[in-house]
């Protein structure tokens, strides 16, 4: 199925190759996790500090049981910090 990777900051050299700087679509089996999603894409554990699906946080455990559906946007970004 079909859905859509969104990386940001640090986390952005990990996505395929695209014409988009921050998003992809992605082929990905229908009975996908966020976490199974985030693992499929090498990104680090604790680099997925914040998971979206569909602009929704999806927090540490949640991600296990959340299922990615066709047409679902995935959004993560690395701890930042700053002032």
């Amino acid at each position: 199925m079909k859905a859509y990777l969104e990386l940001y900051a640090s986390l952005m050299p990990l996505l395929p190759p695209g014409p988009s700087r921050h998003r992809r679509e992605v082929e990905v089996p229908e009975d996908c996790t966020v976490q199974a999603f985030i693992e499929r894409f090498r990104i680090p554990d604790e680099q997925a500090h914040i998971v979206l699906r569909n602009g929704h946080f999806v927090c540490g455990d949640d991600r296990l049981t959340t299922r990615v559906e066709p047409g679902d946007t995935i959004a993560v970004w690395p701890p930042v910090a700053g002032g």
